[in-house]
């Protein structure tokens, strides 16, 4: 089984754009969403991915995710739910872990959330100059829920 054990935290400056080791544009919609589960389709630099989320559990939840083709992937966008989500995100390197800033484009512009991702749920880790308060576990900034 595959597990996500993720934090989210706001982001306070934009220092994350130089630091920023790759850049990509993303589109994604849920097919389903519920408290239980979500079913998402993204693509992400002209490849596409279905991703299939459990509930969370605070920082973790049971995440399967597999590349799909580029075609498939814009077919099933037209199945989502209204509310696409579009925007850049910047991957920055800080202290032996990637961070994935997410840009929030369209009626979410100026949301600006930094993610990262560990191996276990008691894993410690600093933080890059450009976070800010931990978000991690509400659901107001889940990406379903934007």
């Amino acid at each position: 089984m595959a597990l996500e054990i993720e934090h989210k935290y706001l982001v306070n400056d934009s220092s994350y754009k130089i630091m920023a080791s790759e850049k990509m544009n993303i589109s994604q919609g849920y097919l389903d969403k519920t408290p239980e589960h979500t079913i998402r389709v993204r693509i992400m630099n002209n490849k596409g991915f279905l991703t299939i989320k459990g509930k969370n559990k605070g920082a973790t939840r049971m995440e399967f995710e597999y590349e799909i083709p580029l075609e498939d992937a814009k077919a099933m966008m037209e199945l989502c739910q209204k509310g696409i989500i579009e925007k850049i995100r910047y991957c920055v390197p800080f202290e032996g872990y990637i961070w994935e800033i997410d840009e929030f484009k369209g009626s979410r512009e100026g949301l600006v959330i930094a993610e990262i991702e560990l191996p276990a749920a008691d894993t410690v880790y600093g933080l890059p100059p450009f976070v800010g308060k931990n978000v991690t576990g509400d659901p107001k900034y889940y990406n379903s829920n934007l």
